[in-house]
């Protein structure tokens, strides 16, 4: 109970919750937009700007290999991309609510002012991963591994803010959510 009373005087004013008020555009009617989450945002560009909106909202990458993918900008909410190889992709900027990343590996990813509201991470590994800025309000963090992940300070007081938050107490180590085994 100590961790908890620690974290919570940890709380801040949360992230800027654009999931309760984000205004997305229609659901892109291209048969084939599914399959551009394998191509990623061809501009290349890390930021989020691209030609096209990459909309691949209620698609499924279960088991799918996204490595190296740039996702940036990408609309990614109600997605499943459980058990995916997501090591080494880039999702700045991306919206991902209500998406299910059970399993996913984020190692070596880069993953930088997205939304990830109401998400399921149980047992998604972000080893070495960079996470800042990131969204992750009411998500589901049961299990996540977060081993030598750079973790943004106030992304580190979010994830221990998160009620859900319920990793064991070596994740929540790894994570810098234990302010007893912080550096």
């Amino acid at each position: 109970m100590a961790t908890l009373s620690l974290c919570s005087a940890l709380v801040m004013p949360a992230f800027a919750d654009i999931g309760a008020t984000a205004k997305l555009p229609p659901l892109d009617r291209d048969p084939n937009r599914c399959e551009r989450g394998y191509t990623g945002n061809t501009i290349g560009q890390a930021n989020g700007v691209s030609d096209k909106v990459l909309d691949i909202r209620m698609c499924n990458f279960d088991n799918s290999d996204l490595q190296g993918k740039v996702l940036s900008g990408a609309l990614m909410s109600d997605s499943s991309f459980m058990n995916a190889n997501m090591r080494e992709a880039v999702l700045s900027k991306s919206y991902a609510s209500n998406s299910k990343f059970n399993g996913a590996d984020f190692t070596n990813a880069v993953i930088d002012r997205a939304v990830f509201t109401k998400a399921d991470f149980t047992n998604a590994v972000f080893y070495n991963a960079v996470v800042t800025g990131v969204d992750f309000t009411d998500a589901i963090m049961t299990g996540a591994n977060f081993e030598d992940a750079l973790v943004g300070g106030e992304d580190v007081k979010r994830l221990c803010a998160n009620p859900p938050w319920s990793t064991t107490p070596a994740t929540k180590s790894d994570a810098g959510t234990d302010p007893e085994n912080r550096t």
